[in-house]
């Protein structure tokens, strides 16, 4: 009681509801500008941080990037250009709910997730950390390799109706991520002499490319009929919303537990635990269709809980065990080790109320998030009053700056032109994105995990399989491989006309 009346006290200091405020602004407006990632908020903020008082310095890292990350939802579903890498999971069926005229039920079922899964997430970092850090710590990076290939098994169920264009995509995803140097040996792969692909090719541009320029590319040339007149207005975002998340609470509730499980797994992040979880969404109705409105605000739903959450699963073992969960809580452990907050076991008994103070900002800043992020939505949804024949050119500047200030180069700008061309020839010819956008993300972690693992062994594969944890996730991965593929068998049959 002593501790949670210091917390009170804390949480009531003028200049820290202050400083919460103006980063939550802030972290809303850089995460709706397409390119400026969650990441690059907190990078930003870290020469003001410095100069502030430890619980305020993290708590306008935790606002900042709370807030970016739910941010990033607005221009994925109002222009079909993920703000974040995490909202790229669910980005074309924010879009498309916008284009039938139901902006205000797309960005409020994200919102209202967002906040859900930030606020459960924060509930089990408050109360179960120490236990879900010590199960984050037992992965090693084979554990982690057997999870990226699980999180490619959710191209199955993304990748639409056809197995084999699904796999097509993917594999075209993974082609592209091995673009660059190579994470082991340091060698340059596919870069054919190009000094701007030794890096690679660049999350960011790729996704403006596959989502946004092919989006342009579309409209332009094959305007669907009445979408002017369904994209007037965004209308009301909070209307209905209580009776929305109480009818997919199992979806919020799994996408929750999804996120922070993922996101206190370090080097996770929340865009495989978005993915993760908006591809067992889409399993979960099989034999439904997966247009109709209802599966898409499931999917919605699902993933952008999972997508908050995923922020509040990081800091579990940030904070017990002073090991970052993404890139993140890397900047804030730095600020917590420069303010004298040493993370780790002992930070508990040296510190309680600075750290469960930082716990209880998660609950403030998700809170937050309502108003804020409703007026945020409100500023943001004006542009679709805007004529198309103004539209489009602001959104192609909104596309080449967001490319350029991520890689600060043209080369960049070329990328995503490219790309969109590609992007635009896939959805003609009705080949899904979604697995090619998976293959990118989870590429480099599949490499990496992989070469680490057979270093490590000498060569020997037996070391997938020698720890029990990575035995129990090697069934689950090649039981959804073979399930998936039972799966399609038994509707070829079934689909098979019977001779009499």
């Amino acid at each position: 009681m002593v501790i949670l009346t210091d917390v009170l006290g804390v949480l009531l200091d003028v200049h820290l509801l202050l400083v919460i405020v103006a980063s939550a602004i802030y972290g809303l407006v850089l995460g709706a500008i397409p390119g400026l990632t969650a990441l690059m908020a907190t990078a930003l903020l870290v020469p003001v941080v410095m100069f502030m008082e430890p619980v305020p310095a993290i708590a306008a890292i935790i606002t900042s990037s709370a807030m970016a990350i739910f941010a990033g939802d607005i221009p994925g579903a109002l222009m079909r250009m993920p703000g974040t890498p995490a909202s790229a999971a669910y980005t074309d069926d924010a879009y498309s709910l916008t284009r039938e005229g139901k902006a205000g039920l797309s960005l409020g079922a994200g919102l209202f997730s967002s906040v859900l899964g930030g606020l459960l997430s924060a509930l089990v970092l408050t109360l179960a950390a120490p236990n879900l850090a010590e199960l984050a710590l037992q992965f090693s990076s084979v554990e982690y390799f057997w999870l990226a290939v699980l999180g490619l098994s959710c191209a199955t169920f993304v990748g639409g109706s056809s197995l084999l264009k699904g796999v097509a995509a993917l594999l075209f995803g993974l082609g592209l991520s091995t673009i660059g140097m190579d994470p082991v040996s340091g060698t340059p792969r596919f870069t054919f002499g190009v000094t701007n692909l030794l890096g690679g090719l660049g999350l960011i541009p790729l996704l403006i490319g596959v989502f946004a320029i092919s989006e342009l590319l579309r409209t332009v040339t094959l305007p669907p009929t009445g979408e002017r007149q369904a994209r007037l207005a965004v209308g009301s975002v909070s209307a209905g919303m209580g009776r929305l998340m109480w009818r997919h609470r199992r979806e919020v509730l799994r996408g929750s537990t999804l996120g922070t499980l993922v996101g206190a797994l370090p080097g996770a992040g929340a865009d495989i635990a978005a993915w993760i979880s908006y591809a067992v969404t889409r399993r979960s109705q099989k034999g439904k269709d997966p247009n109709a409105l209802d599966q898409k605000v499931e999917r919605l739903v699902s993933a952008g809980a999972a997508n908050n959450a995923a922020l509040g699963g990081a800091y579990i073992p940030a904070t017990v065990f002073g090991i970052p969960g993404d890139a993140i809580t890397a900047i804030v452990i730095s600020v917590m080790f420069l303010k004298g907050l040493n993370p780790g076991p002992t930070i508990f008994l040296n510190n309680p109320t600075a750290i469960y103070s930082i716990f209880a900002i998660f609950f403030v800043a998700n809170l937050l998030m309502i108003p804020l992020g409703i007026l945020c939505i409100r500023t943001f949804g004006l542009i679709l009053k805007v004529p198309r024949t103004y539209l489009t050119p602001i959104i192609l500047l909104f596309c080449i700056v967001g490319a350029f200030s991520v890689e600060n180069t043209l080369f960049a700008v070329g990328i995503i032109a490219i790309v969109g061309l590609l992007g635009y020839f896939m959805e003609a010819n009705d080949i899904p994105m979604a697995p090619a956008v998976l293959g990118l993300i989870l590429g480099p972690v599949i490499e990496q995990t992989f070469m680490t693992s057979m270093l490590k062994s000498g060569g020997e594969v037996s070391v997938f399989f020698d720890r029990p944890l990575a035995i129990a996730l090697a069934v689950v991965t090649l039981g959804s491989w073979a399930l998936a593929g039972v799966l399609k068998l038994v509707d070829a049959a079934k689909a098979r006309p019977v001779l009499t």
